[in-house]
């Protein structure tokens, strides 16, 4: 137990002595160089993960020179490092992560797209914002569950923010490309995490974000593997509801084939029932602590 907390509190001296130094150098690159702030949080996020003793298992590549959207799921507060080290990327977030202390600074460095959820017109807002940034040719990471799981499976993907790629004032359509991320967090100091183990790792439901992030910082040494799925062009998509199910349905195979250690074409991974689909998040948005 104490050699934990030392090792936490020894992450969080390192991480800090690297984070608020070059805060004003993100600061200045927003002013002087789009280029630039699109990649600089990649190499700082990959220095994070270094930190944090969390070693990136990657199959697959981010397309670049065009705009992409990243489709994945969400696990963790760590799939933000993990997934910035994976390649230039911005997230579309809540609104509520731009007032949390320290936090909202970084993501607002990292020039993420904030939604507010309690707002009807969100997601018309939400899309928007992406349809912006795709237009600039920038990487947009959705976690289109609306919310983070235990790990231990993929939760249905909600179709309201993928209006952002299949509305007017979007780049043409065969410029634009989809591409699935799966994030599976497999070991833990080497050794393998079981399925009872992997939500020690999970952030979800109502757990307070200081004291999981403490927990996971003394866990030690967290391995994640990275599944990227292909480049598909968007037009060959028929709508939002055609993209949101074929993404989520690439999504899931991926984390039970790294979940299982099998090929693909060996696995058929269970769907979630209509009745699923159109349930609504339980979670209430002011208890909530998550990214999404």
């Amino acid at each position: 137990m104490a050699t934990g907390s030392l090792r936490a509190s020894a992450v969080l001296t390192a991480f800090f002595g690297l984070t608020v130094p070059l805060m004003p150098v993100q600061a200045l690159l927003l002013r002087v160089s789009d280029r630039a702030a699109r990649r600089f949080p990649h190499w700082y996020h990959r220095q994070v993960c270094r930190l944090l003793g969390v070693k990136l298992n990657i199959e697959g590549s981010v397309a670049k020179g065009a705009p992409v959207l990243l489709v994945c799921n969400h696990t963790s507060w760590l799939d933000i490092p993990v997934l910035s080290a994976l390649a230039p990327v911005s997230f579309v977030a809540k609104l509520e992560v731009g007032g949390w202390p320290f936090v909202s600074a970084l993501a607002r460095l990292q020039r993420s797209v904030f939604v507010d959820r309690t707002k009807r017109l969100a997601a018309g807002d939400a899309a928007n914002a992406i349809t912006t940034r795709l237009q600039q040719g920038d990487t947009i990471v959705l976690f289109a569950e609306g919310t983070s799981s235990d790990g231990n499976r993929v939760l249905p993907f909600k179709t309201s923010l993928f209006g952002a790629v299949a509305g007017q004032g979007m780049p043409a359509a065969d410029q634009v490309v989809v591409q699935t991320a799966a994030v599976v967090y497999t070991h833990i100091h080497g050794i393998p995490v079981t399925r009872a183990d992997r939500p020690r790792l999970g952030w979800y439901g109502d757990m307070e974000m200081t004291s999981h992030a403490w927990g996971v910082l003394k866990s030690g040494a967290i391995t994640v593997t990275i599944k990227v799925g292909p480049p598909v062009p968007l037009s060959e998509f028929k709508d939002r509801k055609d993209l949101a199910l074929k993404s989520e349905r690439a999504v899931r195979r991926d984390v039970l084939s790294i979940l299982r250690g099998r090929e693909d074409g060996d696995l058929t991974p269970v769907e979630p029932s209509d009745e699923a689909r159109r349930a609504k998040l339980t979670v209430p948005v002011r208890k909530s602590d998550k990214w999404t």
